[in-house]
């Protein structure tokens, strides 16, 4: 059986992206093919490197006004593309090739916290700003809009009134780590 093959797509530190191809290093089922990052001192490619994984970089212009991207997927035969970390809008052209296959994580328990500018320790402060008394991850899939696609699934933790962003930020991680990989797994394999 041919494996599943995923491109993971990044932004910054890589951690998910870390945890998502230890956890199916040895899979015969699914398998981490390529990390792409657009941000070029991302230290994504770094751990891509050291994990033994073809890292590449791509610019603005390599994913909004050309089909370099959608090219390279094709060439590396990705099957899935998974948003880890991922900062910018998915262009029309990688949504269009790989319709309903593009699932992101964001940091919050949507659609509350989601949409344009709402990432990393900016959704921690709108979560204790607005006294939520809970948080967690919300697992789905990407069309046109910021944080809209349909909902895969949801993780949730308290948020404590002595919490902080960093505090906050450090139980969401958790649940990241720990539910990211297998909903992957579980989507892309259709279980």
């Amino acid at each position: 059986m041919t494996p599943v093959r995923l491109a993971i797509l990044g932004s910054g530190n890589g951690t998910n992206a870390q945890r998502i191809t230890e956890y199916f290093s040895g899979s015969n089922a699914v398998e981490v093919a390529c990390i792409i990052y657009n941000k070029r001192d991302a230290y994504i490619a770094t751990r891509a490197h050291n994990l033994g994984i073809e890292a590449v970089y791509f610019g603005r212009d390599d994913f909004y006004n050309s089909d370099r991207v959608v090219n390279y997927l094709r060439e590396h035969r990705i099957d899935w593309v998974i948003l880890a970390g991922f900062l910018w809008l998915v262009p029309q052209n990688i949504l269009q090739a790989y319709p309903q296959r593009v699932i992101n994580i964001h940091p919050a328990l949507l659609p509350k916290h989601g949409g344009r500018g709402m990432y990393g320790e900016r959704v921690h402060e709108s979560v204790i700003a607005s006294h939520e008394t809970e948080s967690g991850i919300t697992i789905h899939i990407v069309d046109e809009n910021y944080d809209r696609g349909t909902t895969l699934f949801q993780a949730r933790c308290a948020v404590n009134p002595d919490d902080t962003p960093d505090t906050l930020a450090h139980k969401v991680h958790e649940l990241e780590y720990q539910y990211f990989p297998q909903i992957i797994e579980k989507t892309v394999l259709g279980k």
